[in-house]
């Protein structure tokens, strides 16, 4: 037997920001993971263009989110022109997809490396989020951290050593021990 979860969304609603999704299709996912012991098979469905309605798998459409809004460079910029808001977003989707992740299993490890490389180890990206919102940069590197931790993260390779430093270095930044 076959499990699948079918969502609709609006235009403009993605898998990896609304947490009403990430409850409902998580949630969905975990159930049937626990009562049948197996993975179910999940699906996405983008109603963007109502004319073409287009069916993807959960796993597809979280790595076309991750690389067209997530990670994308304009996507970023913009979220860097609203100041404190913007870093609180940029720490909501990495809370999204820890959650997606945790519920789903469908988020891969490379895409924890994009997510950490645009917001955490770009120094531009990291130095915006400090200066305007440090609390969600400490927020981003503790859920990357703790994604590793659950083995979510399974394969992290040099990220691990790299977020504990800079959670360090920040943790130490913000108690103005610069050092």
């Amino acid at each position: 037997m076959t499990w699948s979860l079918r969502t609709r969304t609006a235009a403009n609603t993605t898998c990896s920001t609304p947490a009403t999704t990430n409850q409902f299709q998580g949630g969905m996912a975990a159930a049937v993971r626990h009562l049948s012991g197996r993975q179910p098979a999940m699906y996405h469905g983008d109603h963007a263009n109502p004319q073409a309605p287009r069916i993807r798998t959960l796993k597809e459409e979280i790595g076309r989110v991750v690389r067209s809004r997530v990670t994308n460079p304009k996507w970023i910029d913009g979220a860097k022109r609203h100041g404190y808001k913007g870093a609180f977003e940029m720490a909501a989707t990495v809370d999204y997809l820890f959650g997606f992740d945790a519920t789903t299993r469908q988020v891969s490890d490379h895409h924890y490396t994009l997510v950490a490389d645009a917001y955490v180890l770009d120094a531009g990206t990291r130095d915006f989020v400090r200066d305007h919102n440090p609390a969600a940069l400490r927020d981003m590197l503790e859920r990357l951290l703790e994604a590793m931790q659950r083995g979510l993260w399974q394969e992290p390779g040099p990220y691990r050593q790299a977020l504990e430093d800079l959670l360090l270095d920040h943790e130490n930044h913000m108690e103005g021990l610069r050092g």
